[in-house]
């Protein structure tokens, strides 16, 4: 586990940092050098200048001056992202308007509206927020309002963001935590939309480091024991390549690289294999140098002398091409059975498509003089402009509706005429009708995919042509916030929904006011509010609503007191005390001597998460549920980084106690050859040699393998390691791992 004594310790003098910092400035100009006009050097310093003037007496957690967090994030936008001179200025500013006395009108009459305005976005939110939602979701809302402005914004905060990660070791393992699943929940997505992959992967990486540091570190080694045996085998299958290219007179350049250690973790936990097991370790890039016009042809050119030396797999062949992605990335990807019977991916690309594919948007707008590819970026950026419009959006629902519609990887179809239209993968039929206009999305009544009728819920997939069928009688229904995962259909949705709410409660409201006058109590807001607070709705729009569609008759109006014409609750309102029982059982009780919480040694009752089956000797955080207290969670459970990234604010640290005296059940899922007598084996190891109680056990045998569940009761994760290690040890058994996701 990555620990913060590990950091080595910050000594600089006074005159080393002044160098230090000097030497990063340097290094900053050199690296703009090319973009350099009259008079920007100045500006560029004088913005230096200021930063390093307002941070003077600020430190960073790890001790060194704060204005070399300015710098860095400069040189990231200069060097990895490709930005220029006026982001550069605002990189160094970002922090100013937030943290020190400098004003954005300061800002503004030194520097200009554009940098003030870019600035103003990239200035987080400092106030006081609504308890119900997540700071870092307002953040990131506020910021996105920016980027349609200007996309800048955000760009200089991916910056921002990958140096923090780059040097997140120096802070507390909660913040750690907090900050990676943000990350890989937010903004390597982003990262990933905005077409900057290499920032993308190194932010995911990052985030793995801190949220599963043991399966990163596994993977990072075996990475370095299989780097010189990798190198020769990609040399190998480089080697007819670069020979037929060159016979036929290419100027370009081929090299492979490894796969991200997130993407080979991804790889391992969706198929379900080992890291030896994962096919393509690397993918080789060519990078040709063709003109414009021909280029396109010449990666198929390029793409034919592959196939004729290696056997291409046809369902991997991704033509990126013909459709490039709405960010812009356009390459042809192939996978191609190499020597010694290995997958290999290969990527192939022009120069200008490379340069795109690296440093993505920036890169996209010194090409885009050609107007039809110009429009992708901007009808994306048009999109999410619509949905922040839209009225009542609460921060959580749109960060994740945000992820679900605008960071999804994407699916192309065509509308009867042939348009095309980019849509989040998952997208349906509905998804699609609300994507063309609003009015024919509240009455689609279902849909043709490639001339065939289908349901509005039908999920399409890339290349349909989809017409939609709409009816003047159809209108939207609860039940359809089901069908759709686009940001601008749910919140359509949702608006229709309301109105039709509050036409109908508006015949409640009637009935309510005459029942109240025949009690003898006035129609009144604070009477209103009693009722809804008695009945334990949301609002007074639910109360008549209740009432209308006659779930509510009022009869309970005589439980309440009634003082002249004021409406009180009735007295005795301890019941609700009745459901105490439930939260805490004897078990939970007991189990309260397990962990301590914050800086104290305080016992506070909480649950397990059933969702991850928390052990001792886990890493876990605690976090507090509405109405259920505190729950428990591993850091990898499937749910921790939606938790920690939307609900930062109810995190609370969390660490175990030692006790050995309670046991805690967990899953073991066994796989292996079904060979006469391996049950008893696998049941004298854990109820014999390692003692532990078996609470059920349930296997399947099927074709000569059998895959068996078996939960125990185990002290800690170390007891249940050694039974893994223990299990895995025995002949016929192929993987043993911990599983958890299913309740009790």
């Amino acid at each position: 586990m990555e620990t913060v004594a590990a950091i080595p310790k910050y000594n600089l003098t006074e005159e080393q940092e002044k160098r230090l910092i000097l030497r990063e400035y340097r290094s900053l100009l050199r690296s703009l050098k090319p973009k350099l006009k009259a008079g920007d050097k100045e500006h560029v310093r004088d913005a230096f200048e200021l930063a390093a003037e307002a941070h003077k007496t600020m430190r960073r957690k790890s001790g060194e001056p704060y204005i070399l967090h300015p710098l860095a994030v400069s040189r990231i936008c200069v060097e990895e992202i490709g930005l220029g001179v006026r982001s550069t200025i605002c990189a160094l500013l970002h922090d100013v308007v937030e943290d020190t006395d400098i004003s954005l009108e300061d800002i503004e009459r030194d520097f200009g509206s554009e940098i003030a305005r870019i600035v103003d976005g990239l200035t987080k939110i400092s106030n006081v927020i609504d308890v119900n939602a997540s700071q870092q979701a307002e953040n990131f809302k506020k910021i996105l309002l920016t980027l349609t402005d200007d996309p800048r914004v955000i760009l200089i905060k991916l910056a921002d963001r990958l140096h923090n990660m780059r040097t997140l070791d120096s802070m507390k393992r909660d913040k750690q935590l907090k900050i990676s699943s943000e990350t890989v929940y937010v903004f390597a997505p982003l990262a990933h939309r905005m077409g900057l992959y290499n920032i993308k992967t190194e932010l995911e990486d990052l985030a793995m480091k801190y949220l599963e540091p043991e399966e990163y570190k596994e993977i990072a080694r075996k990475l370095a024991e299989t780097k010189r045996e990798r190198s020769r085998y990609i040399n190998e299958f480089i080697r007819p390549l670069r020979e037929n290219m060159e016979k036929s007179g290419f100027d370009f350049e081929i090299h492979g690289r490894p796969k991200s250690i997130h993407s080979i973790w991804t790889k391992m936990r969706k198929k379900d294999v080992t890291f030896e097991e994962v096919y393509d370790l690397f993918a080789i890039r060519i990078i040709i140098n063709s003109p414009p016009e021909v280029e396109k042809a010449d990666c198929w050119k390029v793409y034919s002398m592959i196939t004729d030396e290696y056997t291409p797999s046809p369902e991997r062949l991704r033509d990126w091409l013909s459709n490039p992605k709405s960010n812009g990335y356009e390459a042809l990807h192939t996978t191609v059975m190499g020597p010694q019977g290995k997958w290999v991916e290969i990527q192939i690309r022009s120069k200008r498509m490379n340069e795109i594919a690296e440093k993505g948007l920036a890169a996209h707008w010194k090409y885009k003089e050609g107007a039809s590819d110009e429009s992708r970026f901007d009808k994306w950026f048009q999109q999410i402009r619509e949905v922040l419009n839209m009225e009542d959006n609460d921060s959580i629902n749109f960060l994740q509706d945000f992820k679900m519609s605008f960071l999804a990887e994407e699916i192309y179809v065509y509308t009867p005429k042939g348009d095309v239209k980019m849509m989040p993968v998952g997208s349906t039929a509905l998804d699609f009708a609300f994507s063309i206009h609003s009015a024919i999305g509240e009455q689609t009544i279902g849909a043709k995919v490639n001339h065939k009728l289908v349901p509005i819920s039908h999920k399409l997939r890339s290349g349909d042509q989809v017409e939609i069928i709409t009816s003047g009688k159809q209108h939207p229904t609860e039940d359809w916030l089901n069908f759709v995962v686009t940001a601008k259909a749910k919140s359509k949705i949702k608006d229709s929904l309301k109105d039709e709410k509050r036409k109908i409660a508006d015949e409640g409201k009637y009935v309510v006011q005459k029942k109240l006058e025949n009690f003898g109590a006035a129609y009144n807001q604070h009477n209103i509010d009693t009722l809804t607070a008695y009945y334990k709705l949301n609002s007074s729009l639910d109360l008549y609503y209740q009432v209308a569609i006659k779930n509510l008759d009022l009869k309970e109006l005589k439980e309440l007191q009634l003082l002249g014409d004021r409406l009180e609750p009735p007295k005795p309102v301890k019941a609700p005390v009745e459901t105490r029982p439930e939260s805490i059982t004897p078990a939970q009780r007991k189990d309260t001597e397990l962990i301590i919480f914050g800086e104290s040694s305080d016992k506070i009752v909480y649950t397990l998460a059933n969702c991850c089956k928390p052990i001792p000797g886990d890493d876990v955080f605690g976090f507090v549920t509405t109405g259920k207290g505190l729950t428990i969670h591993r850091t990898n459970c499937p749910n921790a980084t939606r938790l920690l990234s939307s609900y930062g604010h109810r995190v609370v640290k969390t660490k175990w106690a030692k006790n050995k005296e309670i046991s805690f059940l967990t899953g073991i899922r066994i796989i292996g050859i079904d060979d006469v007598g391996v049950i008893n084996k696998i049941t004298n190891l854990i109820s014999g040699e390692l003692r532990i109680n078996i609470n059920a056990l349930t296997v399947e045998a099927k074709e000569g393998l059998f895959e068996g569940s078996i939960k125990v009761y185990v002290h800690d994760k170390e007891e249940l390691d050694d039974a893994v290690k223990k299990l895995k040890q025995l002949s016929g058994i192929h993987s043993v791992d911990r599983f958890d996701t299913e309740n009790g």
